[in-house]
């Protein structure tokens, strides 16, 4: 943790460090008391993006908030043949494998952005260990390149931008981390003040680690490839499926975002949008954790 602020949103918190296979790490902090609940961040951020919601659902429940494979303090592997290192299913089985070894066998599970497709395919792999799925801020990923409109590639650029081939992405962004890292924040939030200069700095110092830039990019590498390539078996999701949205984002304005969701699963599906930009965790906090309370909860 960058600062002694944000290490203060977590006090209740231990932090842990988890071997999950292949020599690989998973960071997490664990707080709380209750059924687990499993929360996953997305990019460019890591799990200090719940530091406001996670607090809050730890009154109820034993939350997990942890760093994907290639972000934060988690490990960060190079991308291997076809981006396999970085396949939502090779992500997923890392966080199958954390709550595992936490001794849950079972749990519900949100991801925002990219922790929201490493959920997707979780649930979809494992729905013997998912409960309950909450999706923030995403519809999926086949529907996105499907509805491709000038609108969603000016947004959403990066979609375009990350995927080409190495190293063209990684020396660009390298050439200007700093910079990167505050236009994309800045463009996304749209609620002043809510992500605090010590949450940026947070990010900062996780996004300029070694490996963290070429992790990113083939975490979108495989997003246009082999997750392509896996969602195109059609399964569907099996549990109840919470929804939200941010209304000011480019995901609300331009998707149908629960009839897409709808179209994956088997199960009932219930959403609603914040009145917020891309970052509910932060920008609408208060809102994201009753939202996830009440769902979680069966109410």
């Amino acid at each position: 943790m960058h600062c002694c602020k944000l290490t203060k949103m977590f006090d209740s918190f231990t932090s842990e460090t988890i071997q999950v296979g292949n020599g690989l790490e998973i960071r997490a902090r664990i707080g709380g008391d209750g059924p687990p609940v499993l929360l996953l961040h997305g990019f460019p951020q890591t799990h200090v993006c719940w530091r406001k919601v996670a607090p809050l659902l730890a009154k109820t429940f034993t939350v997990v908030a942890a760093d994907l494979r290639g972000y934060g303090a988690s490990s960060k592997p190079v991308g291997g043949p076809g981006h396999q290192n970085y396949a939502k299913r090779a992500m997923a089985e890392d966080q199958v494998c954390l709550m595992r070894k936490l001794g849950f066998e079972r749990f519900q599970l949100a991801g925002h952005d990219r922790g929201g497709r490493v959920a997707h395919r979780l649930a979809l792999d494992h729905p013997e260990a998912v409960t309950r799925l909450a999706v923030l801020d995403i519809a999926p990923t086949a529907a996105m390149y499907a509805a491709t409109s000038r609108e969603f590639a000016e947004a959403y650029y990066h979609w375009y931008f990350l995927i080409q081939p190495f190293d063209l992405p990684e020396r660009l962004i390298g050439g200007a981390a700093e910079y990167y890292l505050r236009t994309t924040l800045a463009a996304w939030c749209k609620t002043e003040g809510a992500i605090e200069e010590e949450a940026i700095l947070h990010y900062l110092a996780a996004w300029q680690s070694p490996g963290a830039i070429h992790a990113a990019c083939e975490d979108y590498r495989a997003a246009a490839t082999i997750d392509l390539e896996h969602d195109a078996a059609g399964e569907r999701l099996a549990m109840p499926t919470l929804a939200l949205c941010g209304s000011r984002g480019i995901v609300g304005r331009q998707f149908d975002v629960l009839e897409s969701w709808r179209d994956k699963s088997s199960a009932d599906v219930t959403g609603t949008a914040l009145d917020c930009g891309h970052f509910l965790p932060e920008e609408a906090p208060v809102q994201t954790a009753t939202a996830l309370q009440k769902f979680f909860c069966g109410t």
